[in-house]
């Protein structure tokens, strides 16, 4: 697949550019909003960052193969975001993220629309990058 069509490149753009977006979207909200990071933010942080760099290089290349760990981290990522969200949204679960660490796991710094929240954010963009690199690799096999 070294040959890619455009609609697969911009596939591969968007995923790459959604992954730079949650980056700049958790460095303004740490950097500039001042909320501080709990621990499963980091986590979700950790396995965001690299995928700017690893999708980076792979619309460089036009190939997804080159992108493998992304999909890992990326569904690590959403795992762990929402396994987050639960801990912030469902009242049985609530009791365990108050122990996550300094900043409570379900300090909820921002509530878009009353169900949004960052942990939310992160799981909806490693899920669109999840979903956009599996459609890619099935694209590639059937080629």
């Amino acid at each position: 697949m070294n040959e890619m069509d455009k609609k697969k490149e911009t596939l591969l753009f968007i995923v790459w550019a959604g992954s730079l977006i949650a980056t700049l979207g958790s460095l303004f909200y740490s950097e500039i909003m001042k909320f501080i990071p709990c621990e499963l933010c980091w986590y979700q942080r950790i396995l965001m960052y690299p995928l700017v760099v690893i999708y980076g290089y792979a619309v460089y290349k036009k190939d997804i193969r080159y992108a493998f760990p992304g999909l890992i981290l990326s569904g690590i990522g959403f795992l762990v975001s929402s396994y987050h969200y639960l801990i912030q949204k469902v009242p049985g679960l609530q009791e365990t993220g108050d122990a996550c660490g300094l900043i409570p796991c379900t300090t909820t710094y921002v509530n878009y629309l009353g169900f949004a929240s960052i942990p939310f954010q992160a799981l909806i963009a490693f899920l669109v990058i999840f979903i956009i690199h599996i459609y890619l690799i099935v694209q590639q096999r059937s080629v």
